[in-house]
């Protein structure tokens, strides 16, 4: 292991030691630390709303939580309770004290075991914590609590694109992602580490959110280098999933770096073809135009200026592809206004997006825009395109 591994995954998700004494501050959903039956827990609950979670910190699963007050105590039902059965489940009695929440489990069958839970109290973020760990600090401290103590483990290593990498695995989801361990810079590898790893412990969240939507759920994952070069990186992160919905579905979405900086690209920091200054919208990124104002002109302008441009030119270089399949339509505008992207060493693949009942349209694989064209259009980040 390289010390940049140790450095990023060793010492990621040690146990939080010597907490602070105040409390997180007011808000809505809180959260609580303490013990079920004498097992650790952690519980988030929206009192207003009777709607929360928890989990059990040795199996880091959530068990979802609904209910409401009656009188003084908030009387919540565990799980999601089966149409087909009339059997009690097991329910949480909680009341308010100065000191958190004390109550009693129920099972459907008789059995109580007692509940002590108190404010979540968290020490301060350590030193050298992944970037995305450290948001879920104060964003996300449910989120945050479940994943500490879990640790990555090396997974194979390989080669791509002349670039040595090296493969990371998280034991209990068996989730995936790699680290670059040669052909950047040492503080080039260290930003993007940050971000590859930063995104693994996303997907690890996402998994456990997905698994609360039932014992059908089902979260399956493969990653797959598409470019790498040393200005640009794309990576594919593709999700098999079924969260309690009707039916399971399908994703397909890059993760597209700037190498130098190892920040997130989004399509406007590469392709830019509005007046005035290129947008920067990305909902996951707080340094971003991510407000219900941005939206308005992210939408506004891939709804009236980009997706019109982009059929315009994929019209000319793609006559067929783009008119013979009147099923897909793929010459109308509504597929590419919100497309997803990846790098590729001919041009930027754009590929349409469509509802989950056409979803056999999507994934093309004729739809590159050249970066002769590209390169007539740049975005907001000055990059060297392969």
């Amino acid at each position: 292991m390289s010390k940049g591994s140790v450095y990023l995954a060793g010492w990621v998700m040690a146990v939080c030691s010597g907490f602070s004494t105040a409390p997180l501050a007011d808000q809505e959903a809180r959260v609580y630390t303490g013990t079920l039956g004498g097992m650790p827990i952690v519980l988030e609950l929206d009192s207003s709303s009777g709607e929360g979670r928890y989990f059990y910190r040795k199996y880091r699963k959530d068990l979802l939580l609904s209910g409401k007050k009656q009188g003084q105590t908030l009387v919540l039902d565990e799980g999601q309770r089966r149409h087909d059965s009339d059997a009690p489940g097991p329910q949480l009695h909680l009341v308010t004290t100065a000191d958190g929440l004390d109550g009693e489990w129920r099972s459907g069958k008789g059995k109580v075991l007692k509940i002590e839970l108190e404010p979540a109290r968290l020490a301060d973020v350590p030193g050298g914590t992944l970037p995305y760990i450290a948001r879920l600090h104060d964003s996300a401290p449910y989120e945050y609590l479940r994943l500490q103590g879990m640790t990555l483990k090396p997974g194979k290593t390989g080669t791509f694109n002349g670039y040595s990498l090296q493969w990371w695995i998280e034991p209990q989801t068996k989730l995936t992602l790699f680290e670059v361990v040669s052909g950047y810079s040492v503080e080039e590898r260290q930003r993007i580490n940050q971000q590859l790893l930063g995104r693994l412990w996303q997907e690890v969240v996402g998994y456990y959110g997905c698994l609360a939507g039932g014992e059908a759920s089902s979260y399956d994952q493969t990653i797959k280098p598409l470019l790498m070069t040393p200005s640009v990186i794309s990576v594919n992160i593709g999700t098999a999933y079924s969260c309690g919905g009707p039916y399971p579905d399908h994703n397909n979405v890059a993760l597209n770096l700037d190498a130098k900086t190892g920040q997130p690209l989004v399509l406007e920091d590469v392709l830019w073809v509005g007046e005035g200054k290129p947008l920067h919208y990305d909902e996951l990124d707080s340094q971003s135009d991510a407000s219900a104002d941005g939206f308005a002109a992210f939408s506004a302008y891939r709804s009236n200026e980009f997706a019109p441009w982009l059929v315009a030119q994929f019209l000319k270089l793609y006559p067929n592809p783009m008119s013979s399949d009147e099923e897909c339509a793929y010459s109308e505008e509504d597929p590419w206004r919100f497309p997803s992207w990846y790098f590729t060493d001919k041009g930027l693949m754009i590929e349409p997006s469509f509802p989950h009942v056409a979803a056999a349209c999507g994934g093309v694989e004729w739809s590159v825009l050249p970066y002769s064209l590209v390169s007539k259009h740049p975005g907001a980040v000055a990059l060297k395109l392969p």
